[in-house]
């Protein structure tokens, strides 16, 4: 795994050992990015269940303001840390542990320009966070939510179940869905 554009690229990042956590393959990777390299820069980029910290790392490397990431394992936290070090992209990283519903609804100051979602697969996290982010109107209508599953058609009926949130797009890579969503209403 590695930084594939911008200040960063070419670091190889650190990854966690074992099956706790997925990392988003390259491609995947490098296709999101794509999809939303117009609006990378200068945004306030939240990566809400960062595992190694790989994506909301690419985003600061390709250009955010911000970078906020957010993850409940210890041991994920010291991968997090040591690739902040490597990339050496600290002065754009704000990097919180402990629970997101914790995280969103008592520090989170920032109303982020786009939110990556890649929890635990076999999860409600997905549902639950975007929730929170909107009750806690931390979601704008210009924000940008990014959520990747292994569970597409299951996420797209509970998606639609939320009040004035929009499926933009889909893009299907293997087993993994990249869906993209917004908020219709503020």
């Amino acid at each position: 795994m590695r930084i594939i554009s911008g200040k960063a690229r070419g670091t190889k990042l650190y990854t966690l050992e074992g099956t706790e956590t997925r990392p988003t393959l390259d491609r995947v990777k490098e296709a999101l990015f794509n999809i939303i390299q117009d609006k990378i820069t200068d945004s306030i980029f939240l990566d809400l269940f960062s595992g190694s910290g790989a994506i909301g790392l690419e985003a600061a490397s390709r250009g955010t303001k911000k970078a906020i990431l957010c993850e409940k394992s210890p041991k994920a936290i010291e991968i997090i840390k040591k690739n902040v070090e490597k990339t050496h992209l600290k002065d754009k990283i704000l990097l919180y542990e402990g629970d997101y519903e914790a995280f969103i609804t008592t520090k989170l100051k920032e109303t982020p320009d786009i939110i990556y979602l890649d929890p635990p697969y076999k999860t409600e996290y997905v549902i639950n966070a975007i929730k929170i982010l909107k009750e806690q109107q931390k979601i704008k209508s210009t924000t940008i939510i990014i959520v990747e599953t292994d569970r597409e058609k299951e996420f797209l009926q509970q998606i639609q179940e939320i009040d004035s949130l929009e499926i933009e797009k889909v893009k299907k890579y293997g087993r993994a869905s990249l869906m993209f969503l917004k908020n219709s209403l503020n």
